[in-house]
């Protein structure tokens, strides 16, 4: 009886081994594929500190992986989704919009795009953010001690890198009338050619130009901000 058992033992897995190869042979090897742990919308930004807890790393057949479906959920940190993907849905290159193209790697402009040097009002949070955070920028215009005004210019926007200001920074060592009088660091920013030059006029005429680390996650909130000196 023994005998038997351990022969039909055998013979089952031999059975089993053997369809699983041919399974193997019609559906392909078992390959690495990157899922949505949750539903993420369009336009949302994988974030490098998060991409671990919005993403996950599944083995599924060969075939039915996405010829351009990505294989760790590093490959997509820093860059934002062009279409959403419903929980358990595949993440591929495809829905990506990595925003380097033609310009050479992860976190600089792409097509469309500029980095600029901005002379800012930065608080400590600034420069503990560092590469790949999310800020916003408020201009406040007007002369000191007169009635400016304090508005939300720039949402959302990466921060690629922000250090003090070393006095020739920003063409000036605090002097003038510009932002770079009131100015305390420079945040190199990542924006578009309109913004560019918004932020150009806006070191020259604007008396500050301040920048807020925005909270991981956080959504735009899509309504514009200001307050008139005189309402204070």
């Amino acid at each position: 009886m023994l005998a038997v058992a351990l022969l039909c033992g055998a013979l089952a897995t031999s059975e089993v081994d053997g369809r699983a190869r041919r399974i193997e042979a019609r559906v392909g090897p078992l390959v690495p594929v990157v899922v949505a742990r949750t539903p993420l919308r369009a336009g949302a930004r994988i974030d490098p500190a998060r991409a671990d807890r919005v993403l996950e790393v599944r083995q599924v057949p060969e075939r039915f992986a996405p010829p351009d479906a990505l294989a760790s959920s590093g490959e997509a940190a820093g860059s934002r989704l062009m279409a959403p993907v419903a929980a358990g849905g595949y993440l591929t290159s495809g829905a990506l919009d990595r925003g380097d193209r033609g310009a050479g790697g992860p976190g600089r402009p792409g097509a469309g795009e500029r980095a600029i040097d901005v002379a800012v009002g930065a608080g400590a949070d600034l420069q503990a953010a560092g590469p790949g955070a999310r800020v916003d920028v408020v201009i406040t215009s007007g002369q000191d001690g007169g009635r400016g005004r304090s508005y939300l210019a720039l949402e959302d926007v990466e921060l690629l890198a922000a250090r003090p200001l070393d006095g020739q920074a920003a063409g000036g060592s605090g002097s003038g009338d510009g932002a770079a009088a009131h100015a305390t660091g420079i945040a190199t920013l990542r924006v578009t050619v309109r913004q560019a030059v918004f932020l150009a006029a806006a070191q020259s005429f604007a008396r500050e130009v301040r920048v807020l680390v925005r909270p991981p996650g956080e959504r735009r909130s899509g309504t514009p901000i200001a307050v008139d000196g005189g309402s204070l």
